[in-house]
């Protein structure tokens, strides 16, 4: 399985020479498995180029949405295989009580906001809506539940013979929590993140930061430390940096949060296009 961010940023793009190293792309992964099948983890601005990066001749790919933040969709319409008729795309994301998946991504793929509308998009598009569950697509084994972020929000984890990943780039575990982090069983996400070989993790503020923004859904870099620690993660990548902070000020905070927590696993923060093979 391999592993690789197309847009790490949270909240807004934000390119440019400051943000160059890391990217300023707004969240999506690619997923590889062994046999070449694809999965994309949100549809953030990096999905247009992920779309380009696609082998000629994919007859499928899932798309699979953590939540409907215009930030985790806001490239959907630019991505490449929605406009090829033999391509089979599917999309999963999250159930909601009163409104429909459809429904609610018309409101984006729809003027005023986009000239094209979902319903005529010409690939073959089929749509899932998930709660908490499990289902299988090629060879990876995916489970999905809802996490800590305001409205309907999934975190995923995706399972192989080769290898585990966890994706939660939305995601506040320590909302409410007077110590951080709580015993397992009440934490959010834990389920979901405990064992695997590469845990892709909200890591958006610092701790003095947020002090201003706590219930706003994110975590901090201590925080994401603590969490993987207490899931016995092999290797924790920060996701979902702020656009605010350029590059270096990125390497500085992870490292000033590293050297506080001292975990016993690596920590890398996520980039555009560097991959994680999980073999």
């Amino acid at each position: 399985m391999k592993v690789t961010p197309y847009g790490v940023r949270g909240s807004v793009a934000s390119p440019g020479s400051a943000t160059a190293r890391y990217g300023g792309n707004t969240s999506c992964v690619r997923v590889t498995g062994p046999d070449g099948t694809v999965l994309v983890l949100d549809a953030g601005t990096g999905i247009r180029s992920l779309g380009l990066e696609l082998p000629p001749g994919l007859g499928r790919v899932d798309v699979l949405l953590t939540h409907l933040h215009m930030d985790h969709i806001i490239g959907l319409g630019f991505f490449g295989p929605l406009y090829n008729p033999d391509v089979e795309v599917h999309i999963w994301g999250p159930a909601s009580a009163t409104v429909s998946l459809e429904a609610r991504l018309r409101r984006y793929l729809a003027p005023p906001l986009f000239p094209v509308l979902l319903r005529d998009l010409p690939c073959r598009l089929e749509l899932h809506h998930m709660g908490r569950g499990q289902f299988s697509i090629g060879p990876f084994r995916i489970r999905a539940a809802r996490i800590c972020h305001p409205r309907s929000t999934l975190g995923y984890r995706i399972e192989t013979e080769q290898g585990s990943l966890a994706y939660l780039p939305d995601h506040e575990p320590a909302l409410g929590a007077r110590r951080f982090p709580l015993d397992a069983e009440w934490t959010s996400g834990f389920d979901l993140a405990e064992g695997v070989d590469l845990l892709l993790h909200d890591a958006q503020y610092t701790r003095e930061e947020y002090l201003r923004h706590a219930g706003w859904g994110h975590s901090t870099m201590h925080d994401a430390i603590a969490f993987a620690r207490l899931a016995g993660v092999m290797h924790l990548a920060p996701f979902h940096h702020d656009p605010g902070r350029d590059d270096a000020a990125l390497e500085a905070a992870i490292a000033a949060a590293v050297a506080d927590t001292d975990p016993d696993f690596p920590v890398t923060p996520a980039a555009e296009g560097r991959s994680f093979d999980l073999d």
